[in-house]
């Protein structure tokens, strides 16, 4: 699969009936209830045509309310028309559905758009009853160490899915150590991690940040 050496905006969705769903930002997005719009969500308390987010191709990312009922919220804010957005910021639609936008400093192929439902081929495998990882027909060797095996398997259990710092601490150390883990720590951890990772396989980014969040994992190849 061909790689594109820029990439689009990407859009998560973190808490509500879309949750593990991701959508790459093209010129324009929508979002509502109606089956029409790019980012569907049903419920009731959401509009049919919700909201819009607008991206120029220069990094310049906004949202737009289409004068909803129940609005939109950027950071925990109402916004009046539009806002525009920032790395890391949470969007709300309607107090249902937390959507998280990541610039186009995030390292996700163009080509792939992650929709759960469908059935991907993989490009990293875990035999998780040997604890032995391959990556296409190749086994990662030297082993990881334990507790980077440990995190590849918890992001790779919840791929698509963006898993909070806090729960990586606590089933990565261990609920005992955990209080004693700092940021430092983990981030430390994620980069010797991605570089295992990415030494063997320089053409895919693995592992994201949700910056304030977590990270998310991304092994399949649509």
């Amino acid at each position: 699969m061909a790689h594109q050496t820029t990439t689009n905006p990407i859009i998560f969705a973190h808490e509500g009936p879309l949750s593990g769903s991701s959508w790459t930002l093209t010129s324009e997005t929508n979002i509502g209830r109606d089956v029409a719009c790019d980012i569907q969500i049903p419920d009731r308390q959401v509009s049919r045509n919700h909201a819009i987010i607008t991206f120029d191709g220069n990094g310049n990312v906004a949202i737009k309310d289409l004068n909803s009922k129940n609005g939109v919220f950027v950071n925990g804010e109402r916004i009046c028309d539009s806002a525009e957005l920032k790395d890391g910021d949470t969007i709300k639609i309607a107090l249902v559905q937390e959507l998280i936008f990541v610039s186009s400093d995030a390292t996700i192929p163009l080509d792939i758009n992650i929709k759960p439902q469908e059935e991907p081929s993989l490009r990293l495998f875990i035999d998780q009853n040997a604890r032995r990882v391959w990556m296409g027909e190749e086994e990662l060797l030297p082993p990881l160490s334990v507790q980077q095996y440990n995190l590849l398997t918890l992001l790779y259990n919840s791929e698509n899915k963006v898993v909070s710092r806090e729960l990586i601490i606590s089933e990565v150390w261990g609920d005992d150590a955990a209080i004693g883990v700092t940021e430092q720590a983990l981030d430390a951890l994620v980069r010797r991690l991605r570089g295992r990772l990415e030494k063997k396989d320089p053409t895919h980014s693995y592992i994201t940040t949700v910056r304030g969040v977590g990270f998310i994992f991304q092994n399949s190849v649509y």
